[in-house]
């Protein structure tokens, strides 16, 4: 491609972005090869600023890590352990309830629980614990304590339990305000041998496509995302994006789209693979902010970016995602949370307003198919008439909160 031809390109899929005209992938790929990284990042912007205008939100959380066993073992994960590794374990019901207390205590109003891929396909010591706890499936126990925390805490759960099927997602869907899986990636080749995917039997392309498709069906509330970083290319990111998007025109169901960057960490066999940068973050968050239009909430983890954090804003954000007082990020240890009020001060420095959502973005809120009846109990007594978390709580919980690490 010359050098004028792919000026046009980029101007016309500018353009079109401007226009709210969602660009399609010959598109997306011409602004990743050749944009102006401070035009492609002006115009993001723009299209935020035309559908969200100047709000950006987060969710004031706590972090529920009910199992670290998982039988999938994807080369960038921490998170998972084997039965007898320093921090496998399976939470109890008590620790639950106990973890999900102390989140509402510190003005928490989702629980986010985080989990293995059904670790029981492969380890007797899941299969036992279950087994005295009264179920056969992981997915099975995550519903059954999702119910116990929205009952006795009124905390809304928000569960990311890995690949589900039908039955799991009719039970989620009675006590979760939203069930999240991130897509990461569309490419099967991801699952070659030497990839980060290849031992990872739930990082199956179409069964996460497939999970998320029986979502919709359901009408419930997704949340998904892509994973930047691990060895694919940006024609790979820009594929899954739009797998993402043909879904939500399907069912209208995905409330946010996530662009999280791996982070290497010592004791994972990815430890040496390089970072992706700054700048390609911000080239990947605004292209899709130009794939999947104003109205998609799209978020990136603060907490990833360590100091830069900031500059996300300016590639078309309009959520940092959940935050906690009370618990760190389990899957990214290392990385400590910002504190709500330094959050809100970077946020507004830069001409925006912080928001507290719940675990069930404002927009979704007021649909009354998405959630079971006892949701949307708790959702009125959390909720603001725009579908936010009430003013009342959030702006006093946001200048004493302190981003802690249980």
């Amino acid at each position: 491609m010359t050098y004028g031809i792919a000026t046009r390109k980029v101007d016309a899929a500018l353009e079109r972005g401007r226009l709210g005209q969602r660009v399609n992938r010959e598109e997306a790929l011409a602004l990743a090869e050749a944009a102006p990284l401070n035009e492609l990042l002006e115009a993001a912007s723009e299209v935020r600023d035309q559908g969200k205008g100047k709000t950006v939100s987060f969710s004031k959380k706590v972090f529920i890590p009910l199992t670290t066993l998982c039988r999938d073992y994807c080369s960038y994960c921490t998170f998972r352990k084997d039965p007898g590794q320093p921090g496998a374990h399976f939470m109890t019901p008590e620790e639950v309830l106990a973890l999900a207390e102390a989140g509402r205590r510190a003005g928490c109003k989702e629980a986010l629980f985080s989990l293995g891929d059904q670790p029981e396909r492969i380890f007797p010591e899941a299969r036992e614990f279950l087994t005295k706890q009264g179920y056969v499936r992981t997915l099975d126990y995550v519903a059954a304590m999702c119910e116990l925390v929205l009952e006795r805490t009124g905390l809304l759960p928000h569960a990311n339990p890995g690949v589900m099927d039908g039955a799991a997602l009719d039970k989620l869907k009675e006590s979760n305000a939203s069930v999240g899986l991130m897509l990461e990636n569309v490419s099967a080749r991801l699952m070659r041998n030497g990839l980060p995917h290849a031992n990872a039997p739930d990082k199956v392309p179409s069964l996460r496509l497939r999970t998320m498709e029986e979502a919709g069906k359901r009408s419930i509330a997704f949340t998904t995302g892509i994973l930047i970083g691990i060895g694919e290319t940006m024609e790979e990111r820009i594929d899954s994006l739009l797998a993402i998007r043909e879904m939500h025109e399907k069912f209208r169901h995905i409330q946010e789209v996530i662009v999280q960057n791996f982070r290497a960490k010592s004791d994972i066999p990815m430890a040496a693979h390089p970072e992706p940068s700054l700048e390609e973050m911000l080239r990947t968050i605004a292209i899709a902010r130009l794939i999947l239009g104003a109205r998609m909430n799209l978020q990136a983890p603060p907490n990833l970016s360590y100091g830069d954090f900031p500059q996300l804003l300016d590639a078309g954000i309009n959520d940092w995602g959940g935050i906690s007082p009370v618990t760190k990020d389990f899957i990214n240890p290392e990385a400590a949370w910002p504190q709500i009020a330094h959050l809100k001060n970077e946020t507004e420095a830069r001409g925006f307003k912080l928001r507290e959502r719940l675990a069930l973005y404002p927009e979704f809120v007021l649909r009354q198919k998405f959630f079971s009846p006892r949701v949307r109990e708790k959702l009125n007594q959390l909720s603001a008439a725009d579908g936010f978390a009430t003013e009342a709580n959030s702006e006093s919980e946001v200048s004493t909160s302190r981003a802690q690490t249980i």
